[in-house]
This record gives C-alpha cells, structure tokens and sequence, in this order.
C-alpha cells in the first residue's frame, strides 16, 4: 500500500504540475514545474485564513509531495487566491504572476466531490483584459456542512467562449491542463 501510494504521488506530479513560459520564442506550450500550489480563503468578517497547500519543493523526483486540505466555518465569506511558485529556479518564479500576464490563456476551474454539491458557492472575482475569468482571486461562500473533495485545475488556452465555462464549467473548456490538484476539504 505504502510503495503504491508513492508511485501514485510520483505520477501525479510528474504529469499535473506544469505551466506555460512566455518568454520562449518557440509558440510550443513550453512547460515549467510548480513545486508549490496554495489556495488561500481568508474569511473576510475575521478569522485565520485556510491554506489549502501542494508543496513539492524539490520538484519532480526526490521527496514525495504533501497535499494539506482544510477547514471552513459554515456561514461564511471567503476571499480566495491562488499562489503558484516554482522553487527549483534560483530565485524562486512566481507563476501565478505569468498566469495573471497571460490571463486570457489561462482560467481556473473548480470542481467538488458530491457531498459538497451545495455546501458553497464560489465566484470568480478576477478577470483577463477581455473580461473572462481567470480564477487567481474567488469568492467563497459556505452554506452548509460537509466533507468533501475540491479539485481545482488550471486550464491553459481554454475556450472561454464555450457554453458554460465563463461560469466555470470546465465540460467544453477544451485546452490543456497546467495544473491541477484536489484537496480534502471540510466545512464545519
């Protein structure tokens, strides 16, 4: 059980954590590690923000990666946002700033286990320069216990024209995937 869990771990961030370059001359979706994925929710009527965290700081190989999930009190606003950091470059890359720079390549999409279904709702409160969403700042807000799952995925050139994806559909969304990650989530 233990050795399928670490070739499971290892697969997993061998293949989801990449993102686009922008600086290559090449058009090719040149791919970059992101060592560290966090999904911030600061509660805005007070409290300590949950950090929802990937870390694998020394990137594909080595140390398996850590996924923490979190706690959310019932009844209450959130503000989201996503940091993604490459920690393998000297300095560190900050990844979700090129994500924001090429916002209309890149949108985020949230997906939750049923038993979630409708525990929140969440809102994209960001946008690329044609008024889409991108999904690096959300909204989150909690209507009822539960104990779940949320994947959030990061699409890279996705059809944001699509039936259904300026709301955060990911179905027609097409594109390929930079990201993506699932945390245990619980709201209390």
């Amino acid at each position: 059980m233990k050795f399928n869990l670490f070739i499971l771990s290892l697969l997993f961030t061998m293949t989801m954590f990449t993102s686009c370059n922008p600086d290559d001359a090449d058009p090719v979706n040149e791919e970059e590690v992101i060592t560290t994925f966090t999904y911030t929710l600061t509660p805005k009527s007070g409290g300590s923000p949950v950090l929802l965290k990937f870390s694998d700081p020394d990137g594909d190989g080595g140390a398996a990666p850590v996924i923490t999930g979190g706690a959310l009190e019932n009844g209450k606003t959130y503000t989201g946002r996503i940091t993604l950091i490459n920690e393998v470059a000297n300095p560190d890359v900050d990844i979700s700033a090129e994500v924001k720079a090429e916002g209309t390549d890149h949108q985020f999409f949230f997906a939750v286990t049923e038993s979630l279904n409708d525990a929140f709702t969440l809102a994209y409160t960001d946008a690329d320069a044609s008024g889409n969403p991108v999904g690096l700042e959300t909204e989150f807000n909690t209507v009822k216990t539960a104990t779940g799952s949320l994947r959030i995925t990061l699409r890279h050139k996705p059809n944001k024209a699509a039936t259904g994806v300026k709301n955060g559909d990911i179905t027609n969304a097409g594109g390929e995937t930079d990201a993506e990650v699932t945390f245990s989530l619980e709201i209390k």
